[in-house]
């Protein structure tokens, strides 16, 4: 939540890249309308409320798109936060249908400021879910590690899947030390693109999802990252699935195709350097 100030940062260098979502022409068998995809999108999903992760994944099915879920264990409607057991079966039935998964950071930390200097930097933090939520604090690299590790292996037990070694900060919001202390304990940061800010953590009273769906149809471009959420508080009018659906389908009338982040040409070095035992073949696909 708070996305607005995203973009795809890599250590070194903040720039913002924009990407979307990815029509894999689905949960197996359209291997030649994978090769003819010719402007991929590629659609990401972060953890919210999860209020509306079972209409989400209706879409989705229907429409015969995988997408990559960024997670975090944040505070739910239902159950015991998004990561927790109440969510197990949604996450697994995700991993069955061939969808793609990464880290939002366990505690949903927001970043502040930097504090600490190489070689021992440390970060100012602000977590939106578990005991400390809300509250500011000091967190080194290797616990803000750790707190990425957390989601990641959370999502390994869930979906049975190792999730890619990628990772999105809360908000996107990040420093040049956050991002080189992330890369050095092998995750890459992905924010979104410009266009592929879908807009749905607005507050509906301000821009209507009719609003929404068009700015989207008309801005969206061949290779953006597209950002949405499982669930926003503070919209009143749910983005999906009344945005999802028809924008899915306009995207595709206009040629655009569907791909997860496993599949983005920029991203292959760094998965294939990273790649488990466990994850190998699927990186192969």
């Amino acid at each position: 939540m708070g996305h607005r100030d995203g973009g795809w940062k890599t250590e070194g260098a903040g720039y913002r890249f924009a990407i979307i979502l990815i029509a894999c022409c689905v949960y197996g068998s359209c291997a030649s309308a994978e090769k003819d995809c010719h402007q991929p999108l590629y659609l990401t999903f972060d953890t919210g409320h999860m209020g509306i992760a079972p209409l989400v994944a209706e879409v989705l099915k229907r429409q015969q798109v995988r997408v990559t879920f960024f997670a975090a264990n944040e505070r739910t409607k239902e159950g015991d936060g998004s990561l927790g057991e109440h969510w197990a079966p949604w996450w697994r039935a995700r991993a069955a249908e061939g969808h793609e998964f990464a880290s939002h950071t366990w505690s949903h930390g927001y970043w502040r400021a930097d504090l600490g200097h190489a070689p021992n930097p440390s970060f100012l933090v602000r977590p939106s879910a578990g005991p400390r939520a809300g509250q500011e604090f000091a967190m080194s690299a290797a616990d803000y590690c750790a707190d990425i590790t957390q989601a990641a292996e959370r999502l390994r037990l869930l979906t049975g899947r190792a999730p890619l070694p990628l990772f999105r900060a809360p908000g996107g919001k990040t420093s040049p030390q956050l991002l080189a202390s992330a890369r050095a304990c092998g995750y890459l940061h992905v924010g979104w693109s410009p266009a592929g800010f879908l807009g749905d953590d607005l507050p509906s009273e301000r821009i209507s999802n009719a609003a929404l769906l068009r700015k989207a149809l008309r801005g969206v471009r061949s290779g953006d990252i597209l950002l949405a959420h499982l669930g926003i508080w503070s919209r009143k009018d749910p983005w999906a699935p009344a945005v999802l659906e028809p924008l899915i389908v306009g995207l595709q009338q206009q040629g655009f195709c569907f791909r997860t982040l496993r599949e983005h040409p920029a991203l292959r070095e760094h998965l294939a350097a990273h790649a488990h035992s466990g994850d190998a073949a699927a990186t192969a696909r």
